[in-house]
């Protein structure tokens, strides 16, 4: 049984191999990346693997029995991103696939979604057995922002007091490595998040508790906040996408309380305070 990993020197990615060659041994993982090199530490089989190059997918899913679909990063490629993925692993004869899709993606607000509920309905009619994860958000999308934070003297925003139940990017990959490991899983969809939801307010305190500086939440009207971002230096596309996604946070978007994800896990996910004093750790 091979167990294929797209993605696999991403943020996510690389996190699951190292999970799975718990559950697995090495000889059954199957790293797909574009750069073949960024992969040489993995220590598991190497192939290379580009989304948006349907010519060589079905080779590289040669003898591959489970896949795990890392959603693309490419907004606005990634529906057809997937499907030349899919459309590949059916010819090369997969099994099974995994998909990391997002949290509530047939009801959310999120602009990202459409893409991902696309993916859910090509797998949905491709003939393949498959599972989907709607990973909720990933703590480290707002703890990345502490040191400007610290530096600016408040945590800004367009999330108001939107509820927001993100657990760490460990907990996800965790979780993937685990469903896609146990056949049970085939045929369900998860919706994944952490199990205690907090605002931006709520964060902006547990900074201000662990720095022990004045850190207060500053609640900035979406325009705003995207014209902040660009400012700073980030890509047009990214800061209008970040203000976005906290104006949809403010509607709901982000959070869960079924506590799928830490039952999977079999343990409580990591607090945001956790990954707080992480971040507080890497940074500074």
């Amino acid at each position: 049984m091979k167990i294929a990993v797209t993605g696999a020197t991403g943020q996510l990615g690389s996190q699951v191999v190292e999970q799975l060659k718990s559950r697995v041994s090495n000889e059954n993982i199957v790293a797909l990346v574009r750069d073949t090199e960024k992969a040489a530490n993995l220590g598991v089989e190497i192939r290379e693997f580009d989304y948006s190059k349907p010519d060589h997918l079905s080779k590289a899913l040669n003898g591959i029995d489970r896949l795990l679909l890392i959603s693309g990063t490419e907004f606005g490629q990634r529906s057809a991103q997937h499907k030349n993925v899919i459309n590949a692993a059916k010819e090369a004869g997969v099994k099974w696939i995994v998909y990391t899709s997002v949290l509530h993606a047939d009801t959310s607000h999120l602009n990202l979604a459409a893409e991902h509920l696309e993916t859910e309905q090509i797998l949905a009619n491709s003939g393949l057995e498959f599972a989907i994860l709607r990973n909720g958000w990933y703590s480290e999308n707002y703890t990345a922002s502490v040191p400007g934070a610290i530096g600016g003297g408040a945590f800004l925003g367009s999330a108001e007091e939107g509820k927001i139940s993100s657990a760490a990017r460990a907990d996800y990959a965790e979780a993937a490595a685990i469903v896609i490991a146990d056949e049970s899983h085939k045929g369900k969809v998860y919706e994944l998040a952490g199990d205690d939801f907090y605002t931006l307010t709520d964060l902006a305190a547990i900074i201000s508790k662990q720095t022990g500086k004045n850190i207060p939440y500053n609640n900035l009207q979406e325009e705003e906040y995207a014209n902040i971002l660009k400012n700073i230096g980030l890509p047009e596309g990214l800061a209008i996408g970040l203000a976005s996604w906290d104006v949809s946070a403010s509607k709901g978007a982000l959070f869960d309380d079924s506590r799928t994800l830490s039952s999977i896990l079999g343990r409580p996910t990591t607090p945001i305070a956790e990954s707080v004093k992480v971040a507080l750790q890497y940074f500074f």
